[in-house]
């Protein structure tokens, strides 16, 4: 689930989305980017890749180096090329690089481990010249046969290191499936230098290239550690994996031999998992925690009237949704899908959970984005028209079977309390004569279950866009292509596939805009989904804590932050 100004990408750069900051946190000790393009090939630069960041502040004996974070769920793995879940890949993003990042506050690309970048005129060749002397956690080289390395065994069904168990779903979401992929080869030109060679261009590349998912790991740490490497991750972030306590914590240390010098600030983080927002809240307040994610709205009053504390606010880029599964009778059947539509009322949901903090959903992706279609119109809370429309599809006294509706046990960015609004949804449907059962494993097996859609008629999921292109929410989560990783509904319209394919390709944006927009015409009218709301998720610290820099997409380095 992420600042220096903006490094323009031929024509079809603006396609990255530009998240501005109101006065929240600044950011400390942030590069510049410079530009240089011409028509035959486009190349990136990025001051912030050589040049040492500001210095940390003085500190005394007396200052605080340790960070505790408290968050709402446990990760899934660390290893982040085989998860898709945010708990997860914000753990990945304090020990992973990746060859390029996000500008802090926004999804726009700079240099990181690829210190620039060059784009063949037809746009199949990207040759990127990586960061020199960057060692692994392990003391291992860095170079070009380690990017090799690491795309290699996502792409290849094949790879020894694809153990047990794992799917890579971002590569094949991001890069497409086996027997379709963007991505030809991956060459090593010398230790430096590593070339991509695409079948065919891909307006998003650099963007995705950019995801934690893709971040590098140790390639003699995958070899010894084998399918134990998802519980002691290896890479060249600035924070290095110590411990992992299930359900609890997760302890990182300082790198101290960092390659972004000055960098991380703090000598240790520990992230705590503490599923119950109020207890989470409580934590804070009682100074057991600095920093906690997913504050609940019921709890703003209380934060904004305690001087010893900060309220931060992310910018909205989510979504979530309750997704049908196509794989489950009557789900099948598109009139169920809109009856269901046409019987959640989402204002309601959102005036008793959300505090203000939340709009209702129309489409899969967050109005903020390009690409958006503010001409498809919502179905409206009408029960009348959710019975007549059961009628219509063989059900006039409402579902004869009970449904299983998978809520989330966790709290989220854009899902405070998932049993709660399910509990409201459920009421809202037992009035059309549809009856449900809730079910919330613990998360892991929550995610394992949604994907497999062996067990759950309906489930409540959600997403923050990870690089600033409607390509990440609609081909990610609603393609074929998707299945069975991030297209948990499994469902599949070819026209849509192919509206979506042909905008990957398409290097002018207004044309990848209209189709986008076509495609969310689709999306409405066949409605896999209920989308339920937009948030903007909120966070909370002490009130010395510095450097944090909020992201759209929901990962956040924690190497910048300090304590006054």
């Amino acid at each position: 689930m992420r600042e220096g100004s903006f490094l323009e990408m031929k024509k079809w750069s603006s396609l990255a989305l530009a998240v501005t900051l109101g006065a929240v946190l600044t950011l400390s000790g942030c590069g510049g980017n410079n530009n240089n393009a011409s028509t035959e090939a486009t190349a990136g630069t990025n001051a912030a890749a050589t040049t040492a960041p500001e210095s940390s502040p003085e500190t005394s004996a007396n200052t605080q180096d340790t960070l505790i974070l408290g968050r709402g769920g446990d990760s899934a793995s660390l290893d982040p090329a085989i998860v898709t879940d945010g708990e997860s890949l914000k753990i990945a993003h304090q020990v992973f690089d990746s060859l390029l990042e996000y500008k802090p506050g926004t999804s726009e690309v700079q240099a990181s481990l690829a210190d620039s970048w060059e784009v063949s005129a037809d746009g199949l060749t990207y040759t990127f010249k990586l960061h020199p002397g960057v060692k692994f956690h392990d003391g291992t080289d860095f170079n070009a046969e380690a990017v090799v390395f690491n795309f290699t065994r996502w792409s290849d069904p094949a790879s020894e290191f694809k153990f047990e168990g794992d799917s890579f779903d971002y590569y094949d979401s991001m890069f497409g499936p086996d027997g379709s992929r963007v991505i030809k080869e991956v060459k090593a030109v010398d230790a430096t230098t590593v070339e991509f060679t695409l079948n065919q261009p891909q307006a998003p590349f650099l963007q995705n290239i950019a995801m934690t998912s893709f971040g590098i790991a140790s390639p003699a740490a995958i070899q010894e550690k084998k399918e134990n490497f998802k519980n002691e991750p290896v890479g060249t972030g600035p924070f290095v994996f110590t411990e992992w306590k299930h359900n609890d914590s997760i302890t990182l240390d300082k790198n101290p031999n960092y390659w972004k010098e000055g960098l991380p600030k703090l000598n240790k983080v520990i992230v705590r998992s503490i599923p119950d927002n109020s207890a989470r809240f409580n934590a804070l307040q009682n100074g057991e925690i600095d920093l906690m994610e997913d504050l609940s709205p019921d709890d703003l009053s209380t934060l904004e009237g305690n001087t010893e504390l900060q309220k931060i606010e992310r910018p909205p880029f989510n979504v979530a949704y309750l997704g049908f599964n196509f794989k489950k009778k009557p789900f099948d059947n598109v009139k169920v899908r809109q009856a269901l539509n046409y019987a959640v009322n989402k204002q309601a949901i959102i005036d008793a959970f959300f505090s203000g903090q939340a709009t209702a959903a129309v489409n899969p992706m967050p109005p903020s984005l390009w690409g958006y279609n503010d001409a498809v119109q919502d179905y409206e809370y009408d029960l009348d028209k959710a019975k007549a429309l059961l009628a219509e599809a063989g059900y006039p006294d409402g579902l004869p079977d009970t449904v299983t509706l998978y809520a989330m046990p966790v709290s989220r960015p854009y899902m405070p309390d998932g049993k709660k609004v399910a509990e409201a949804i459920q009421a809202d449907w037992e009035k059309i004569g549809v009856k449900t059962v809730i079910e919330s494993p613990e998360w892991a097996t929550y995610l394992d279950d949604t994907k497999a859609g062996e067990k759950d008629d309906i489930y409540m999921l959600g997403w923050t866009g990870d690089n600033g292109d409607p390509d990440n929410f609609l081909y990610t989560l609603l393609d074929k292509d998707a299945i069975p990783g991030n297209n948990r509904t499994f469902y599949v319209n070819e026209d849509l596939h192919t509206i979506l394919i042909n905008a990957q390709k398409e290097t002018d944006q207004t044309k990848r805009s209209d189709l986008y927009k076509q495609a969310q015409e689709i999306i409405k009218a066949d409605a896999p989904w209920i989308p339920l709301v937009h948030t903007t998720p909120l966070l909370a610290a002490k009130a010395n804590l510095k450097g944090f820099v909020p992201g759209p997409t929901g990962t956040e380095y924690y190497s910048e932050i300090y304590f006054e």
